[in-house]
């Protein structure tokens, strides 16, 4: 067997899941598997490549020590609030512990209905989960905390969509918790006292162990989830990721990203750009995610409630205190990134206002959002690269009047010219999961079942900050007929 289980989540009362078997598939075929985590995880490649392996994977195949389950959650999505939903297509498997003592989930995604459904066929195609293979492992080399992808099995069966019939498959995610901020909702928003105070301590003991010595062990936890989203926030901001249904029930209290649906990345810099297809008001556009996750927060706040005071106001008070630090957190984490994108070492009291015009240009001028940073790294370096980077603009008038401004501060720098390149060179990509790529990476597998493009797509992505010459294409934004201008859950 693959994996050696030891399992807590489902210790927890019956009324936090469903216990339920994945649905077996037809005719399960391994696509990939990913064996730089599986090692990480102590798991055998050869062991998944396997007949049995690819059974466990497929959903075919209980394997020794597993405990499935779907967990049950609420949600606030698109504001709205949900009572219940829960994994309507995903089944958690059980935990393991890796080789460097972490416990993390495994879960199967796309592996039948459960009870959470809600009419749903609880299967997936296999473009989503492509997707969510090339963008969460890219997401994982571009330093952003992530589920990750353990393999991906086509099924052999055909699911019906809103664009008709496709190939299906199952995604074998790992997570270091699956737990949400839906979870919380949940119970607390039934009046679950105790179901809230259950999860609180189990991600406590599980994620937060600092917050176990805390004189306030509740408010600490809150405090924990607070900083961890606040700076995975500022990290999407900095790589120009849209997650696209960024719902209080996709929103993991780890810390992670997790649930890529229609997620896309900035091809042209544009801060009000959406993504999602059902995303039609902007409620998740580029430049709102910082605020949606303190709206996001809130509701996580409003759940703990009960345990953050003996009194009601002591616990609005307390919540109240640990949500208003979210802003100079995100703040603090984005901030110092920017400076990073754009060389700028110590701080200085303009900093933010000259990297505020550089992004009014590149908005003017329908700049590229990657390759500006990227190329920049190039101007630090040398005078007689702006015009490779002035060529992404529209006009480069403005450009290169910021360029002025912008050398003149890094002359107050002590950092050398080369150094100051290398280092940028390490925080601004060149190669990102392209939407027009990833698109034409499922296109060939879902029509001709030509996995080769996913294959290299996957290892251009594996080393986002190398120059890679031979892979230059990879680089390069869309042509005009190749702009993807809406993404879909899959659902």
């Amino acid at each position: 067997m693959p994996f050696r289980f030891d399992n807590t989540y489902a210790r927890l009362p019956e009324r936090f899941y469903s216990r339920l078997d994945p649905t077996p598939v037809a005719q399960p075929r391994l696509i990939e598997v990913n064996e730089a985590l599986a090692a990480q995880i102590a798991a055998a490649p050869e062991a998944l490549t396997s007949k049995v392996g690819v059974e466990i994977l497929a959903g075919n195949r209980i394997p020794e020590g597993a405990e499935p389950l779907a967990m049950i959650y609420a949600g606030h999505q698109f504001g709205n609030w949900v009572p219940r939903l829960g994994d309507g297509r995903a089944i958690l498997l059980g935990e393991v512990i890796g080789v460097d003592g972490v416990r993390r989930d495994i879960q199967l995604k796309g592996s039948g209905p459960t009870p959470y459904s809600r009419n749903g066929d609880g299967r997936a195609a296999l473009g989503p989960i492509l997707r969510e293979y090339m963008v969460s492992e890219a997401m994982n080399v571009l330093g952003v905390p992530t589920t990750r992808s353990l393999a991906a099995v086509a099924t052999g069966e055909t699911i019906l969509r809103q664009e008709g019939p496709l190939p299906g498959a199952i995604l074998t995610r790992i997570s270091l918790s699956h737990l949400r901020v839906g979870t919380f909702e949940y119970f607390g928003n039934h009046g679950d006292v105790e179901g809230v105070r259950l999860l609180a301590d189990y991600a406590i003991q599980r994620l937060y162990s600092e917050a176990r010595i805390a004189k306030e062990p509740y408010c600490a936890f809150l405090d924990g989830v607070i900083a961890r989203t606040a700076a995975l926030i500022a990290r999407w901001q900095l790589i120009g990721f849209i997650h696209g249904v960024m719902n209080t029930d996709n929103v993991s209290i780890a810390g992670e990203t997790i649930d890529y649906g229609p997620c896309a990345f900035m091809d042209t810099y544009d801060p009000q750009t959406v993504f999602s297809s059902i995303d039609r008001g902007g409620r998740y556009a580029y430049i709102n995610q910082p605020r949606i996750a303190h709206w996001n927060l809130v509701r996580l706040a409003q759940a703990l409630l009960p345990l953050l005071g003996e009194r009601e106001d002591q616990a609005i008070k307390a919540a109240q205190a640990s949500i208003d630090a979210y802003p100079k957190l995100f703040e603090q984490n984005y901030f110092a990134g920017l400076r990073a994108k754009v060389g700028f070492e110590a701080k200085e009291e303009g900093d933010l206002q000259i990297v505020g015009e550089l992004f009014r240009h590149m908005h003017d001028g329908r700049a590229d959002f990657t390759l500006t940073f990227r190329r920049l790294c190039d101007s630090a370096e040398t005078d007689t690269a702006d015009t490779a980077l002035g060529a992404l603009f529209d006009n480069d008038a403005a450009l290169k009047v910021w360029l002025v401004k912008w050398r003149e501060r890094l002359g107050r720098e002590t950092v050398s010219p080369d150094e100051r390149a290398a280092r940028m060179r390490r925080v601004n990509p060149r190669y990102i999961p392209r939407n027009h790529r990833i698109e034409a990476a499922i296109t060939a597998a879902q029509e001709r079942g030509d996995f080769a493009p996913f294959r290299e797509l996957n290892r251009v992505l594996a080393k986002p900050f190398e120059e890679q010459p031979e892979y230059t294409a990879y680089a390069e934004p869309p042509k005009p007929d190749e702009v993807v201008q809406q993404t879909f859950c899959g659902t």
